[in-house]
């Protein structure tokens, strides 16, 4: 045990060389020594024979000394110093051993019982003794009472932690303690070993010497993620050892083996009722947020602190919720619920993955000698820990070297600049610490992250629309988004579109079977179909829809969008609608967050959406006889059943509205007594009336709509109800062999043709007779052959002179035939799985499923939001030519309030309106990643030249503006991509500069771009910028009637210069500002009440908006005659009870201030639980009586009889 921990040095104890006697004092014998003859130096007595009279460990002492010279011992062993403490002379571990209970002593082998053990024989040996005495001592720790033998407590401990059927660390638990103790055992080691015991020690020793580290317990090096895979197998060995235990029940009962069989041993059922418990039961399973593409991914994607082994919302403290720096590039530090869950549900990076161990790994770029390799390392948050990792938008050289000497880095929390070459990796993209949702937020890092939380989490909420609109200002994840959700139809192979409808797309791959080059049928080409998806429902009730967007005779490549779907434009995420927007207060009614919309987007279905909702009905066998769907119901008009089929089910199609009935069915009543007519009717007819109640299935209340499906399932597979559906589906599938046949004879025509060109029949008859086709010895030739109709020949018995040729043709007949032979199976087989019974809930017999498709328009009461957190309801939809208008007479879509940007701290949508505005008028769309988007520089310097190319539409100028300003691409061309052109500090003559001659705001100098070194091209646009406004200012000054000069001087100024060098900032910003529009992105707008101009410019843009899956359409509610409780005969509460809104103690409260005493008497009685009262008011309200007055409310009675009911008398007297 010594030697584990301490050094061992030999040391002489004679001779030149011999270490003083004062130097051993207090040292440790490294070894035992034995005294043959112990001798009484008195009496001369032996006293005993081969005792250990020094052991090891024992500390040097006086006796020590002396009983060492006695043996005279020349060389000694000494344990010098500890490996474990810096000091290296701890004496815990000394201490320790030397207090050890289990040391060995004279006589304990007497008590001991050790196989192969003789004491008699053997005599005492402290090795053994000292072993047995441990195992016993382990034994009692670990249970309770003595070890029989050794044997017994040995077993004890190695099941415990040395057996790989009791203890088993797994992989990761291997990993951790390899990580953690520094030991370097293989994986496959998963068992404990002595040497990770030695470790332990070690380890617990340097902490209690303030040595080494205690474990964060939230580093995401500590916390690893239980995938499903892992969750799923865990279940499947409980399901197992469950399935493993009644085979061993089932085999011991059964006495006779050679009679027993598998099918009565194994049952399949024990495991899948765990796995479907899993499925049902466990708080981890949960129906998929499918509200649109991105709620789809970022489910998919979510990690969850919750569940089964996890922590609980309620005993979660702040550390475990908080951001941690190991979360870089692994968790995303702003995605994460608002509520109780806030820190405990996440969402994984954009580039993070999970490793084979379940830890959350991230990339990064390797850096050799200060200079970024292209080589991309995964790192987990432990092997991270050490790194220093440079950012993603440190700017490099061409090589790959960094520019600047010192670097800003990430080392743990902290960020030290550090010199290129101290730094191991760089980050591989600034968006490498958002997650996906986060990721589409332009503008991103201007927003506050309370703001940018509420943000991702809202994009998650959007409906998708009926007309999509990708965003004009992007930030390039809306295209990946799309296809890697799976919400687009991407093209799996190249090929060719040959044939295109609403529900598929056929290509035409052009490749041939593998290995079949050469063969019979080669040039029968692989078809991919691409089914498409159209108006399924999903989990949150919107729509499924695609779209096909290829045409035929189109060429596609791998990974090209073939269709659209669900909140996609041409393969781009769009959840909203890009809008022309005002910041500014409207007559108060975008007041606290409110929004206020055109009557436009209503009427042009912008915000439109369609929402599908699923109806059903149960059909069960009932104790008073079998329920039926029919179209026979008791006491329903003849006109409430136009839309059902004969079956009693409504046709697809149908137009339905509350109350409308979508399946009829009967349930029987309680069989009563015939009365003497009846029983004579019976006898007259046979068989008297059914006694029925209507248990049909209507409309619910508020929902209007369009029958799109209906879907019938039964146990019965000869179910009348299913021969329609059935014959529907055998159809389909009966096209699609008549297709497939087709190609393959068509293509089988193409290559007999081939075949027998110039070749003479030597038997060819038709088909089904023994006639002739054509006679022995004829001659194919081009005419003949094209002619004939291979369907009308008899191919089994066609042969050639040719023995070449009528082989070949034969090999082409047969391929044909087996392959027409395959589909024809393969169909059969398709229709037998239609006629499959359905798997039904218990008790019921069929179901009929009803989708109600409902297109809702955007209405007062709808939430809408956009991409930065700022959400508001819709207080008011005011007509087109009410709203405020720009000076070219457009009126704005939309009106938020300015105030609710400063206090929110979300700047970037006033970025987003700025940019969307010159992508508007520009005509492009922007992408602006995060954290490396556009600057405020780059937004403004768009703006000046958006906000020229508006003036020259709105006032309709003949004067020519500079070639780029139509379209984008030749703008880029021409200024040297914009981002760059747009720097510099105001122009010099206050425009745009503070104080201190820095810029602020929007709208940056032009001219500072005129002093760079710039190429033709640029010098060439800004020179027509210059020619164009002087040709504009004159025209605009002539239609006004007043002098150029007085009106622009600063375009004066560029009069006859052939080459702009300086001014233009200043002309630009004159023009602009004449014509009503701020070179800053503010517009004069007038009101479109009034026509009077408003005080101050308003910010103008295009913003892109969401409609949220929080309409007023599904929580709007109102309740008549509804269900009552069935103790206190109040109405039930909610709108899928039909339920009444709750009048409270403090509602009572409001309405005794007011002095409203009937309404009030009213809510408490009548109209709530004075069950007579409610019927009498309503047969006077029918009668047109005046109201009688209300009686004793109902929950007066439950009062009355709780007190009865506690053993006190409670009784209604008459007042006297």
């Amino acid at each position: 045990m010594f030697q584990l921990f301490y050094d061992v040095t030999k040391v002489n104890l004679t001779g030149k060389s011999a270490i003083p006697t004062d130097e051993l004092l207090g040292k440790a014998v490294a070894e035992d020594f034995v005294d043959m003859e112990a001798v009484d130096s008195e009496t001369g007595e032996i006293l005993s024979e081969g005792e250990i009279v020094i052991q090891n460990g024992d500390e040097i002492d006086e006796e020590v000394i002396e009983i060492l010279e006695r043996l005279k011992v020349k060389k000694l062993k000494i344990y010098t110093t500890d490996r474990v403490t810096p000091r290296g002379d701890s004496p815990m571990i000394k201490n320790t051993i030397k207090k050890d209970p289990t040391e060995p002593e004279p006589g304990d082998e007497k008590h001991l019982k050790i196989d192969g053990y003789d004491p008699d024989k053997d005599g005492f040996d402290p090795r053994i003794i000292g072993e047995a005495k441990a195992l016993h001592a382990i034994y009692s720790l670990l249970r309770p009472g003595d070890a029989p033998n050794v044997k017994t407590a040995r077993l004890a401990l190695e099941q415990v932690f040395f057996s790989p059927k009791r203890y088993d660390l797994g992989r990761v638990g291997r990993y951790k303690m390899n990580q953690r103790l520094g030991v370097g055992l293989p994986r496959t080691q998963t068992i404990l070993t002595n040497e990770d015991f030695v470790s332990i020690v070690e380890h617990l020793i340097e902490l209690n010497e303030g040595r080494g580290y205690t474990d964060d317990i939230d580093h995401l090096g500590n916390r690893r993620v239980r995938t499903v895979g892992e969750l799923i197998a865990n279940q499947f060995s409980v399901g197992l050892s469950r399935m493993a235990r009644l085979v061993k029940e089932r085999m011991s009962i059964n006495t006779d083996p050679s009679k027993i069989t598998i099918d009565e041993l194994v049952n399949a059922r024990t495991v899948s009722a765990v796995i479907q418990a899993f499925f049902g039961s466990s708080q981890l399973s949960q129906f998929m947020d499918q509200t649109n593409p991105l709620a789809e991914m970022t489910h998919k994607r979510r990690l969850s602190a919750l569940g089964p082994g996890g922590l609980t919302r309620e005993r979660a403290g702040f550390e475990v919720r908080d951001v941690h720096y190991s979360h870089y590039g692994r968790m995303c530090p702003i995605e994460t619920p608002e509520g109780p869950n806030i820190g405990l549900i996440t969402s994984l990076t954009t580039y993070s993955r999970i490793n084979d161990l379940g830890f959350v790994e991230t990339p990064y770029r390797r850096v050799k000698n200060g200079k970024v390799t292209k080589t991309i390392e995964w790192l987990s948050a432990n092997e991270e820990e050490e790194k220093r990792i440079a950012q993603a938008n440190a700017p490099l050289g061409p090589k790959g070297n960094f520019e600047n000497e010192f670097v800003l880095c990430r080392e743990r929390g902290d960020f030290p600049l550090l010199r290129p070459a101290d730094i191991d990796y760089m980050d591989v993209a600034p968006d490498q610490l958002v997650s996906v949702a986060a990721a589409l937020i332009p503008f991103l890092e201007h927003d506050d992250a309370n703001r940018a939380l509420m943000g991702s989490n809202m994009q998650r909420q959007a409906v998708p629309l009926l007309y999509t609109d990708a965003p004009l200002v992007g930030t390039g994840m809306e295209g990946k988004v799309a296809s890697d959700s799976g919400a687009v139809v991407t093209a799996r192979r190249a090929g060719k579109v040959v044939e295109v409808t609403a529900d598929e797309a056929v290509i035409d791959t052009g490749t041939i079977k593998p290995g079949s080059a050469g063969q019979p049928l080669a040039k029968l080409t692989q078809f991919d179909r691409y089914p498409l998806k159209k108006f399924w429902r999903t989990n949150q009730d919107t729509a499924i829809n695609q779209r096909p967007l290829v045409q035929v005779g189109e060429k596609v490549k791998p990974g090209d969008i073939i269709a659209d779907g669900p909140s996609t434009d041409s393969g781009e995420l769009a959840l909203g609608r890009n809008v022309l927007v005002a910041f500014m207060p409207w007559y108060g009614s975008n007041f606290e967050d409110a929004i206020v919309i055109s009557e436009k987007l209503v009427k042009d279905d912008v915000f439109t959406s369609i929402h599908i909702q699923e109806l059903e009905l149960h059909v069960r066998d009932t104790k008073r006889g079998m329920e039926e769907i029919t179209r026979e119901i008791p006491n329903v008009a003849e006109e409430n059943l136009l839309d059902l089929d004969e079956r009693g089910i409504i046709r697809e199609g149908a137009r339905v509205t509350a109350g409308d009935i979508l399946a009829g069915k009967i349930t029987p009543k309680g069989e009563t007594e015939l009365s003497p007519e009846e029983k004579l009717l019976t006898a007259i007819f046979g068989e008297k009336a059914k006694d029925v109640k209507d248990s049909s299935l209507r409309v619910p209340p508020g929902m209007t709509g369009t029958i799109i499906d209906v879907k019938i399932f039964s146990r019965r597979i000869d179910d009348p109800l299913l021969e329609k559906e059935h014959g529907v589906k055998i159809g389909d599938l009966r096209g699609l062999e008549r297709y497939e046949i087709k190609r393959i004879q068509d293509v089988r025509d193409e290559e007999l043709r081939e075949i027998l060109i110039r070749q003479t029949v030597s038997l060819m008859l038709k088909k089904g007779t023994v006639e002739l086709f054509m006679e022995e010895g004829a001659k194919f030739t081009k005419d003949n052959i094209e002619r004939i109709n291979f369907k009308q020949v008899d191919l089994e018995t066609f042969k050639l002179q040719n023995k070449s040729a009528s082989e070949r043709l034969r090999s082409v007949v047969d391929e044909a035939q087996v392959r027409i032979t395959r589909i024809k199976e393969s169909t059969e087989d398709q229709i037998d799985k239609v006629f499959q019974p359905d798997e039904l809930p218990p008790g019921v017999v069929q179901l009929v499923k009803v989708y109600v498709a409902e297109k809702r328009k955007i209405s007062v009461g709808d939430k809408m939001a956009g991409r930065h957190g700022n959400k508001g309801i819709i207080a008011r939809i005011a007509p087109e030519e009410d709203m405020p208008f720009l000076p070219d007479g457009t009126p704005v879509e939309i009106v938020l309030n300015p105030l609710g940007v400063p206090s929110r701290m979300n700047v970037g949508q006033v970025l987003e309106t700025h940019l969307g505005w010159a992508g508007r008028v520009l005509g492009f769309e922007a992408k602006t990643p995060v954290f490396q988007g556009a600057t405020e520089n780059e937004v403004g310097g768009l703006l000046k030249l958006a906000g020229l190319k508006w003036l020259h539409d709105a006032y309709d100028l003949k004067a020519s503006p500079p070639v780029g300003l139509g379209d984008i691409e030749t703008l880029v061309a021409a200024t040297g991509q914009l981002p760059v052109v747009m720097t510099g500090r105001g122009d010099g003559n206050g425009n745009g500069s503070g104080p201190d001659g820095e810029t602020h705001g929007i709208g940056q100098s032009l001219d500072a771009y005129l002093s760079l070194d710039t190429s033709k091209n640029h010098k060439k646009f800004f020179d027509q910028l210059g020619a164009f406004l002087v040709e504009a200012g004159g025209e605009l000054a002539a239609r006004k009637g007043e002098k150029f000069t007085s009106l622009f001087p600063a375009i004066q100024k560029l009069k006859g210069r052939s080459t702009i060098r300086s001014g233009l900032d200043e002309a630009v910003n004159e023009l602009m500002e004449h014509c009503e529009i701020l070179p800053n992105g503010k517009i004069w707008l007038r009101d479109g009440r009034s026509g009077r101009r408003f005080d101050h410019p308003i910010t103008v843009g295009a913003i892109y908006m969401l409609k949220l899956s929080h309409l007023v359409d599904d929580k709007i509610h109102a309740r008549s005659i509804g269900p009552y409780s069935l103790v206190t005969q109040q109405p039930l509460a909610g709108k899928a009870q039909f339920g009444g809104q709750r009048f409270g103690e403090m509602e009572v409260w409001a309405l005794e201030a007011y002095g409203a005493a009937h309404t009030l008497q009213e809510i408490l009685t009548v109209k709530s639980d004075d069950v007579q009262g409610r019927s009498k008011v309503y047969e006077a309200i029918v009668k047109g009586d005046n109201l009688p007055k209300p009686g004793i409310p109902e929950s007066f009675n439950v009062l009355v009889k709780e007190l009865q009911a506690l053993g006190l008398s409670v009784t209604l007297g008459e007042e006297k």
